[in-house]
């Protein structure tokens, strides 16, 4: 492996964490917003939160993860939403199991363990359906 490759690899891997931490940042701050100062309750603010979320993470992953050059098309955004919901789901079943087991767990540090759960499934998904081009494939 040359010194290129290794470079290109660190800024994708850069990239995937800080995209996710982006999307994490916005998901936990909007949670904690809509529960704290609007005193919604915490699953539907959940849902609210991954969507803009989600919204933040398209834009980041196809920006710093991928490095997509071409320009979006409905086709991408479709695959990615695809991804992203069923990464979601998962994320939101998992943060639902938790809360209903643990009821006075703080809701950050359940969104963190689901956070993790669909942090695996979406890199899965984006890399091999999403951002996949026809080399990957």
């Amino acid at each position: 492996m040359n010194n290129q490759t290794t470079a290109s690899g660190v800024r994708h891997w850069l990239g995937f964490v800080g995209s996710g931490t982006l999307s994490f940042v916005v998901d936990g701050g909007v949670l904690k917003a809509l529960t704290v100062s609007v005193g919604w309750p915490v699953l539907p603010s959940r849902v609210v939160s991954i969507g803009l979320a989600m919204v933040v993470g398209w834009l980041s992953h196809r920006t710093f993860t991928f490095a997509v050059k071409a320009p979006p098309t409905w086709r991408e955004f479709i695959r990615f939403l695809g991804v992203a919901w069923s990464a979601s789901a998962l994320n939101y079943a998992v943060f639902a199991a938790i809360l209903y087991i643990w009821p006075y767990l703080e809701p950050l540090i359940a969104l963190f363990a689901s956070g993790i759960c669909a942090m695996i499934a979406s890199y899965l998904g984006f890399r091999f359906a999403a951002f996949s081009t026809k080399a990957d494939r």
